[in-house]
C-alpha cells in the first residue's frame, strides 16, 4: 500500500468558487492516487457563495476532507502552518486553490517520497484562462547537488507541485513569512538542515497565471522582502556574502522593473538558471 499522505489546500477570499472546484476536483476525484485526506485552510471569512462551494466540495469529496476555518486572513505562512499541524499524516501534498493537477501527479510523487525523499516537486505548464491552452512551461532543476546549487540563487521548486514530509518542515523551522517568498525560505532551510530533495522534470501540475502575477512580484514592499531574504539566506550559511551581494543586485533589481520587463527578466532567468544550475 502507497504511504498515507495529507492534500493541503488553502483558500483566502479573493479565490474564485469556479476555480477552486477545478483545483479540488483535479487533485482528488481525478488522481489515480488520491490522498487519504484533504485539509483545506479558510485563511479568514470568504463570501457566502464561496462558503457554499467549500461546504459542496467537502461534501462530496470521495476521502475525508474537512475545512479549517480561520477566524481572520492570516497570510499565507501562517495558514499553512495551522494547516500543517491540522493534518493526520506526515506526507503532505501542497495544492493552490486556482491551479489544475494531472491525474498522475501524486502516484509519480509518492515513488520518490516512499524511496526516502523529504521534499519532491515537479515540472508545470502554465495558462490563463483555458487550461487547455498552454502559455509556458517551467522545467526545475533535477538531482540533488544541481537543487542544492540553484538554491543558492532561485527557488529550485515550483511550490504549487510541492509534497514533503512535516517532520521535515519542522526540523527546518516551519514556514516564515518573507514577502512572497515563503516558500523559497522554507526549502532553503529545509536543504540547509539536510532533507532529501528531488524534482521530477515532467509537468505534473497547471499553473493558472493571472493578470497580476508578475506585478506582485515587484514594487518597493518586494524589494525589501528580498533584501531581508537575502540577510536570512547570508546568516544561514546557505549563501555566501558574494552570492548574497549579486542576490540582492539582480534579484532586487528585478522588483523594480517595468511589468513587461519583469516578465521576461524572470523567464530568461529562471531557464537560464535551470541549465546552469546557478553556480558560482
Amino acid at each position: 500500500m502507497a504511504t498515507p499522505f495529507s492534500l493541503l489546500l488553502p483558500v483566502y477570499a479573493g479565490d474564485d468558487a469556479a476555480q477552486l472546484t477545478r483545483a479540488f476536483r483535479s487533485a482528488v476525484q481525478e488522481q489515480t492516487l488520491r490522498p487519504d485526506e484533504v485539509v483545506v485552510v479558510r485563511d479568514g471569512p470568504v463570501p457566502e457563495r464561496l462558503q457554499a462551494v467549500l461546504d459542496a466540495l467537502v461534501g462530496e469529496s470521495p476521502v475525508p476532507a474537512r475545512v479549517l476555518a480561520l477566524p481572520r486572513n492570516v497570510g499565507l505562512a501562517d495558514a499553512l502552518t495551522e494547516g500543517l499541524a491540522a493534518c493526520a499524516h506526515d506526507v503532505v501534498a501542497r495544492m493552490d486553490a486556482d491551479d489544475v493537477a494531472l491525474p498522475e501527479r501524486f502516484a509519480k510523487q509518492l515513488v520518490l517520497i516512499e524511496q526516502g525523499y523529504d521534499l519532491v516537486g515537479a515540472g508545470l505548464y502554465e495558462f490563463v484562462d483555458d487550461e487547455a491552452v498552454t502559455i509556458g512551461r517551467r522545467t526545475p532543476p533535477v538531482g540533488e547537488q544541481h537543487i542544492r546549487r540553484y538554491a543558492r540563487f532561485h527557488d529550485p521548486f515550483n511550490h504549487p507541485t510541492v509534497v514533503y514530509r512535516r517532520a521535515a518542515v519542522q526540523r527546518a523551522g516551519g514556514y516564515v513569512a518573507v514577502g512572497l517568498m515563503e516558500d523559497y525560505w522554507l526549502f532553503a532551510r529545509m536543504l540547509a538542515s539536510g532533507a532529501r530533495a528531488e524534482n521530477l522534470a515532467e509537468p505534473l501540475v497547471k499553473y493558472r497565471v493571472g493578470a497580476g502575477a508578475y506585478k506582485r512580484r515587484g514594487g518597493v514592499a518586494q524589494l525589501r522582502a528580498e533584501v531581508r531574504l537575502q540577510r536570512l539566506m547570508l546568516r544561514a550559511g546557505i549563501t555566501s556574502p558574494l552570492q548574497a551581494a549579486r542576490n540582492v543586485l539582480v534579484r532586487g533589481g528585478y522588483r523594480l522593473v517595468p511589468v513587461g520587463l519583469r516578465k521576461l527578466a524572470y523567464r530568461g532567468l529562471l531557464q537560464r538558471g535551470f541549465r546552469s544550475g546557478a553556480s558560482g
